[in-house]
């Protein structure tokens, strides 16, 4: 007869994690059997490589939809980790027991695609109802995490966890126990507690039991069927290792599991069989993947997170190293020293031995059996810190969640995209890690440049490894920087992305191809266009420069031909940096001045506030595009712009700005401007429609107004002589053109306007005569003239 134990373990505890250790090694099992579909049996073997280093993650995906997938994150305080790497060491035989992935993620596409065509599930008995589309168990299950080895959806990333279908156990167990934190009670009950390990397992497992019973649920609830078919096909695993003639055999699973999975408790074979049968099947895959400590925090939404992934690492590593000599307290204090210092804030040796002191006073006050996190961070918030919580979250990254980035060995399956993505990152020396890195790069140099372009073609394809970054003042050409961070879910998108080739570079081209196909406008063909340029993809422009001729050839929208014109003209300045040939995308450049020039005063007709707008920012962007390309002809531009500056039918903002440019562009004189804005802000010109061709001619800088004081003397005559009825609707447009200019250019026109007033009330003095009489008799006597009265 078989004799099977089943451990119920907290997900990524690192008392758990002790446990399991200490029990393995008084049981010494044949067989372990540890939570996780059985597709992970395949890649187990890679947990015993020396290269692979945790934190690291199962990832199982569906293999016609990538984006279908789950993650199964371990920690080197996992509990199964240590199963896993124990049974592994000794030749024991290890196998993973729950529900396959392959038909979890067929009955959650079954759930969506009712959910989405809104039909109602259909009739059929609990034990066939479709589970919630979630992948994200519920969190509580099992004494701190999710009953599935952390599965977490790769979609979602990121956010709150969901809320929890089944009630939390072992808050429940806390609670009865008095405590408030559920987290705390865990600790104290189990992670610290001394009794051998089998006892401890035995305790929690008939503490669960006891929740279980009380569990008043209805047999058709969603999750309470999840659970029944998952428990099913635990048993259905463990009763064929059991027929296989296995003796010792050691299931490590989910607390909440545990009284299910005890053999004394099954219930016949045939109900499992019920339970399990006809469930629909997706073809899946299954690879391990670098996970961070970041995303074992509870803080980034993971469902089984747990509040301080490093002090757990950190207790288990103490553990681990079984020397009594050294006080977990006190080297966790050493290392906020460290880390404080690292801040150039002050962390002397007495102030971590004062701060070890109060950790434990705090730990017997509360009736610990020693000190824990809660209680070093007080000691440490008020010795080391001097009570400011600050110091502490500067530290709270690198010690509380730590910086840890796993490693995955090179002979673990991959799709052949993944392995080229991780073949250029080590030839250009750019290491993954899950702390942001900024790097500076100069496209001087060959191998500066081929990192952009590897940046900027994962960037294409959805592998937002890098994001661009500010590089300051430099204004050139030849400089990037970006910001580097690596990211579980990036495996997720480096899969989903493999479906266009099995390169970065073909991936990348036929990714903008298809992208080129369903583009919705010509701005987003010229977007990719430009970006096809900084990835050096000649076959993505290429494919991008055919649909976007015969886009353009097609238009009719002069708005939506002006702002293609500076993605075009930014792909043809830089092409020759870069060494591409942009000979096409010249051509297309041309066509497009010349077909928006010709449009563009008819398009400027008629337009309304919001439309004159848009009109205007539009041939803002296009004459900023085509300003980088001196060379280019423009007179058919310049035609345009006079056509429009010309005439008074026009929205004021439209021609006003028409009329800057041709000045900015030395095709009109100063006077002539001068002219058209007083005849624009004369008395018969309504006041909004004056003030729209004056933010027109004025909006970007206030060089106009400094340097020309004629000008702004016609402003700001027009100005004081506007109405009091027709000022309120004048004001909006001053206030939006005046905001635009920097404090000191609205300084420079205040002091001139007040300068001018100062110099017109000094030539002409009013003269007071009568107070003048006695001195105008005097000079009269000293001149002869007698008669002046």
């Amino acid at each position: 007869m078989a004799e099977v134990h089943v451990l119920g373990i907290r997900h990524h505890g690192p008392g758990s994690a002790r446990s399991v250790a200490e029990a393995l090694a008084v049981l010494r099992p044949d067989t372990v059997l540890v939570e996780g579909p059985p597709e992970l049996d395949q890649v187990l073997p890679f947990v015993a490589d020396a290269e692979m280093q945790p934190p690291v993650a199962g990832l199982i995906y569906a293999v016609d939809q990538p984006r279908l997938a789950s993650f199964y994150p371990m920690a080197s305080f996992s509990p199964e980790w240590v199963a896993i790497r124990w049974a592994l060491s000794v030749g024991a035989e290890v196998r993973a027991i729950d529900l396959p992935a392959a038909n979890a993620f067929a009955l959650r596409t079954e759930n969506e695609t009712e959910e989405a065509v809104g039909a109602q599930p259909s009739s059929v008995p609990p034990s066939s109802s479709v589970p919630p589309s979630s992948s994200v168990p519920p969190s509580g299950d099992d004494g701190g995490g999710p009953a599935d080895l952390g599965q977490s959806p790769a979609a979602e990333p990121g956010g709150s966890p969901p809320e929890p279908y089944r009630p939390d156990a072992i808050a429940l167990l806390a609670e009865a126990a008095g405590y408030s934190d559920p987290e705390r009670w865990w600790e104290d009950a189990v992670e610290h507690r001394n009794a051998g390990p089998l006892d401890r397992f035995a305790a929690v497992a008939e503490a669960i039991a006891e929740i279980r019973a009380v569990d008043e649920r209805p047999a058709n609830h969603p999750d309470v069927v999840e659970n029944q078919r998952r428990e099913a096909a635990m048993r259905r695993i463990l009763r064929s290792v059991i027929r296989e003639g296995r003796e010792r055999i050691a299931v490590v699973c989910g607390a909440y599991h545990t009284p299910a999975l005890m053999p004394a408790a099954f219930p016949p074979a045939s109900a499992d069989n019920r339970l399990l049968a006809n469930l629909p099947k997706a073809k899946v895959a299954v690879t391990w993947v670098p996970w961070t400590s970041d995303r074992l925090s509870r803080r980034s939404g993971y469902g089984a997170g747990v509040t301080a992934p490093g002090w757990y690492e950190h207790l288990f590593a103490h553990w681990s190293a079984q020397d009594e000599t050294v006080d977990v307290s006190t080297t966790w204090l050493v290392r906020v020293a460290r880390a404080l210092r690292k801040e150039d804030l002050d962390a002397s040796t007495a102030s971590v031995v004062e701060a070890n002191r109060m950790a434990d006073a705090l730990a017997a006050v509360r009736g610990r059996p020693s000190p824990g996190l809660a209680e070093l961070d007080d000691a440490a918030q008020s010795v080391l810190c001097d009570g400011s919580p600050l110091p502490l979250e500067l530290v709270y990254r690198e010690l509380t969640v730590g910086p840890g980035l796993g490693n995955v060995p090179d002979s673990a399956p991959a799709v052949p995209l993944a392995a080229d993505i991780t073949a250029a990152q080590r030839k250009l020396r750019l290491k993954a890690s899950a702390m942001e890195e900024i790097v500076a790069i100069d496209l001087r140099k060959p191998s500066q440049l081929a990192r952009s372009v590897l940046l900027h073609r994962l960037s294409l394809l959805g592998v937002d490894w890098g994001t661009p970054y500010d590089t300051g003042r430099t204004t050139g050409t030849f400089k990037e920087a970006w910001a580097l961070q690596w990211k579980p879910e990036l495996s997720v998108a480096i899969v989903e992305a493999s479906r266009f080739g099995t390169t970065i570079a073909s991936a990348a081209a036929a990714c903008v191809s298809d992208r080129a196909g369903n583009a919705a406008d010509l701005a987003e063909l010229s977007e990719l266009l430009a970006t096809c340029l900084l990835a050096d993809l000649p076959e993505g422009i290429s494919a991008v420069t055919d649909v976007l001729a015969q886009q353009t050839a097609l238009q009719q929208d002069i708005p939506a031909l002006l702002k293609t014109i500076a993605p075009l003209a930014q792909t043809c300045r830089y092409g020759n940096v870069r060494g591409v040939d942009v000979t096409d995308v010249r051509k297309i450049l041309d066509a497009t001045v010349v077909r928006a020039s010709v449009g563009l005063p008819i398009a400027c007709a008629g337009l309304d506030d919001d439309a004159a707008l848009a009109m205007r920012r539009a041939i803002d962007s296009a004459q900023h595009g085509l300003s980088l390309l001196p060379e280019l002809p423009l007179d058919d531009w310049h035609q345009a712009l006079a056509a429009v500056a010309r005439s008074d039918r026009l929205h004021g903002s439209v021609a006003g700005r028409a009329t800057r440019l041709l000045l900015d562009a030395g095709l009109v004189e100063r006077d002539d401007v001068a002219g058209r804005l007083s005849r624009r802000l004369s008395v018969a010109t309504p006041a909004p429609q004056a003030a729209a061709w004056l933010e027109g001619l004025l909006s970007g800088d206030a060089v106009l107004l400094i340097h020309d004081h004629h000008l702004l003397q016609i402003v700001d005559g027009w100005l004081a002589g506007v109405q009091d009825d027709a000022f309120d609707d004048v004001l909006p447009l001053l206030r939006r053109t005046f905001s635009a200019f920097s404090r000191a250019e609205r300084r420079e026109i205040g002091e001139q306007v007040s300068r001018a007033a100062d110099i017109t009330q000094a030539a002409e003095p009013t003269a007071d005569l009568t107070s003048a009489g006695p001195a105008l008799r005097t000079m009269a006597r000293y001149l002869g003239w007698e008669e002046v009265a």
